[in-house]
Formats: structure tokens, C-alpha cells, sequence
């Protein structure tokens, strides 16, 4: 495999069955949520969140995959049957959708552990090896394979997948200690005063939602966690303390591969995050390169035109500076600046944008001013519209983040996208 030398693609990858957890509505995105679970947020441009994952496990040599589904899950589901559906299933390969259908239960999915319990029977027909449970819904570039190596060399029972992370960020993660030998000692879901690494006081090793499992013990597991009345059926909070006390769990630290430093992993789960994190890509040197031939992002795209920038006079010019504008765009003498447009929006004459992240179909009428602004899809911005100047006038109208960042979505400008009536 030509270029490809720090891939591990072997008998470990194939014998491997990832399920993705998409289920979760990110209530944390606010209103970016109302209509579309979390893993199917547009981001970077061209993507959904939910592709970052997906692309890991085909360039990593996994290609045997479910997505576990359940809030709102139309969009996510209508996306990969367009965008992944090229993996040939007479080779063992696929993506495959796991719905909440009450395979086992009479309830829809109860928790993390409860949405791969309730498809036990699916897992056992494809007899995987074993099971590389992963979140949906983190933006990240990871090879599998030396994880899934590790986890087989030192005799794992479950191998979970950590990253250091600043101090007062990793109350809103499961933080974990490890001895010097790499096993795990105690975890603790979310907890309100986080453990600190030992010599690095500033710092914390948390989850990063990813997990592997010998398949067997994966079974066993979660049929005594089911089978357990107390237990509200988490990962985090019931499976990881249990098992830590009994069996024998590695801590897998992500790192640059090159560098050897901390890797990228960002958790876009607040409207701040997702601005935050969308904006980075437009850097010189970004942290996370999309143009990385070696590591491809997969994803479904439509056919669109290149994006058109018109007119060009003094006061009338159609302009982007230090931005990243997708296909199917028209900039028509509109200024933009430290912004990044997804496919199909149209800024029209004399409007300006600064720190924008706009969604795709979005469509940005004259004279209007945004800046420090997230909109939704679809969103029509009347002409002359002011967003990001006066934050009290904002926050009556639209979403207003703790870091100021204003999140518009079609609703707040009474336009119903979603007919339910």
C-alpha cells in the first residue's frame, strides 16, 4: 500500500466489527439539534461529523460496520445510504444501519451499553473477533490498527481509548488513572473535581469513547449489565467501573503519530465548540488537515458547481479573505472575512461576514452584516439584517452562547423548513 506506510491493515482490522454510537441528540448544540441527531451536524465545509469516524475505520482497515441510530435520525440515515454505500458486501464489507427497532426490549435504546446489548443477535451473526465500539459524534483522524495491535499483545480484557485534556475541560468527560504500566486504575464519569495526571497538574487522561472488547467478554458483559436492575446501561458510568475491578482494561493514549504530542480530537458538543473548531480549519497550518491525501475524509457530496465570486467594483466586490468557500457558493459583491461557507449558500450585494460559519442552502440577503454567527441550513437572512453587534438585542431574537457566538436557525426567522402540521 503505496503512501500508506503508518496504516495497520491486517488479520486484527478484518476480524474487527466497529459499531458506531449515533444515537445521541447533543443537546448540548442547542437548536442545531431540533431536527438532526448530533453525528449528522454538517461540518469542515463539505462533511458531516459522523464522516470523521466512518473514514477512520476504512482507512484503518475496518470495513465491517454498524451505526447504531435513534434520535431523529432521518437525515444521518438518508446521508450514509448516500454517501457509504460503495463497500461491496460479497467481501464482508459494509455499513450497516442499526436502527432502535426493540430487537430485545419493548423500550428504545436505554444507554450506550443498552444500544449494542439490544443488537446482540446481529453482532453474533457476523462473528467478529472482536468489537471496536466508537462515538459518532467527535471530530478526529485515528489509525485503529496499533490500538487494536495492543490490545491483543498485552492480553487485554477491554482497551479504552484516552486523551490528555486540559484540567477545568475534563469535568464534562469519564477521567481515568493509569498506573506506570498502562493499566487502568479508576475511572470516574463527569465528575465534578477531575483527577489530575501524575506530573501534570494541569492536565487530565479522559475517554474518548472509544473502546475494544475480546467479543466474548463484550457478550458476558453486557448481559449481566442488563440483567442488572440498578444499572442505567452506560459505558461510562456502569460497564468501565465494573469491569476495572475485576478484569484487566488498558488505557490507549492517542497521540500524533508524528510528533508524538497530543493528538487532534475535538468534541464539537457545545454551539462554542462547533463555531470554534469549524473556524480552525481555515488556518494556515490547521491541526486537523483536510487536504491529507494519505488520510482521506470520506463523505457524500453532491454535484455542484465551483463556487463564483462576481462584480468588482469599488463599493460592490465580491470577496473572500482567509476563509474556505465549498462548491455551489455565489459571493455576489459581498465581503467576507475569517469565514467558512458550506455548499450552496448565496451572500448577495453589499453584505458582509466575519467569523460566519454558515450551513448549506443558507441564503444572505443585501446590506446584511453578520459576524461571530452560526447559521443553520436553509436559513433565509432577510436583507439589512444585523447579527453580532448588539448582544442583548440578540439574545431576544436568537441563541446566545456564553462566548457570544449567535446560533440562527430557520425557526427564529419564522420559517418553517420542517412542515409537522
Amino acid at each position: 500500500m503505496p503512501g500508506h506506510t503508518r496504516r495497520f491493515v491486517s488479520r486484527l482490522t478484518r476480524s474487527t466489527l466497529a459499531l458506531v454510537l449515533a444515537g445521541g441528540r447533543g443537546s448540548r448544540l442547542r437548536q442545531l439539534t431540533l431536527w438532526r441527531a448530533k453525528p449528522a451536524v454538517p461540518f469542515g465545509g463539505k462533511f458531516r461529523i459522523i464522516d470523521f469516524v466512518l473514514s477512520n475505520c476504512l482507512n484503518s482497515g475496518i470495513r465491517s460496520i454498524g451505526v447504531i441510530t435513534q434520535y431523529k435520525a432521518h437525515s444521518l440515515i438518508r446521508h450514509i445510504q448516500l454517501g457509504w454505500g460503495f463497500l461491496r458486501g460479497e467481501f464482508g464489507e459494509f455499513v450497516e444501519l442499526l436502527p432502535a427497532q426493540q430487537r430485545i426490549e419493548t423500550s428504545w435504546y436505554q444507554g450506550t451499553a443498552d444500544a449494542v446489548y439490544q443488537n446482540l443477535d446481529i453482532i453474533r451473526n457476523h462473528r467478529p473477533e472482536f468489537v471496536l465500539v466508537l462515538a459518532g459524534d467527535h471530530i478526529y483522524k485515528m489509525d485503529y490498527g496499533p490500538m487494536l495491535a495492543e490490545h491483543v499483545k498485552m492480553g487485554a480484557d477491554m482497551t479504552v481509548g484516552c486523551i490528555e485534556v486540559e484540567l477545568d475541560k475534563a469535568r464534562a468527560f469519564g477521567v481515568m488513572a493509569v498506573d506506570e504500566d498502562g493499566w487502568v486504575v479508576d475511572f470516574q464519569e463527569k465528575p465534578a473535581e477531575p483527577r489530575p495526571m501524575p506530573g501534570q497538574p494541569g492536565h487530565a487522561l479522559v475517554s474518548m469513547g472509544i473502546y475494544i472488547f475480546n467479543t466474548e467478554f463484550l457478550f458476558e458483559q453486557l448481559i449481566r449489565d442488563s440483567d442488572d436492575i440498578d444499572s442505567s446501561h452506560d459505558f461510562g458510568k456502569d460497564i468501565i467501573p465494573y469491569v476495572i475491578r475485576k478484569y484487566r482494561v488498558r488505557g490507549y493514549p492517542f497521540r500524533d503519530q508524528a510528533t508524538g504530542g497530543r493528538a487532534y480530537w475535538r468534541d464539537v458538543g457545545t454551539v462554542d465548540a462547533f463555531w470554534r473548531a469549524n473556524l480552525e480549519l481555515i488556518g494556515v497550518t490547521p491541526e486537523l488537515n483536510l487536504y491529507d491525501e494519505e488520510w482521506p475524509i470520506w463523505t457524500y457530496q453532491e454535484q455542484l458547481p465551483p463556487a463564483k465570486f462576481v462584480f468588482d467594483d469599488e463599493h460592490r466586490r465580491g470577496m473572500a479573505v482567509d476563509s474556505m468557500v465549498s462548491g455551489g457558493c455565489v459571493i455576489s459583491g459581498a465581503r467576507l472575512r475569517h469565514s467558512l461557507l458550506f455548499s450552496n449558500v448565496k451572500v448577495h450585494s453589499y453584505a458582509s461576514l466575519e467569523d460566519a460559519v454558515v450551513l448549506p442552502d443558507a441564503d444572505i440577503g443585501r446590506h446584511c452584516r453578520l459576524r461571530r454567527v452560526v447559521i443553520d441550513k436553509g436559513c433565509r437572512i432577510p436583507p439589512g439584517t444585523v447579527i453580532g453587534e448588539d448582544p442583548e438585542a440578540d439574545a431576544k431574537r436568537y441563541h446566545l452562547t456564553p462566548e457570544g457566538v449567535v446560533l440562527v436557525i430557520p425557526e427564529m426567522l419564522g420559517q418553517e423548513l420542517h412542515h409537522v402540521r
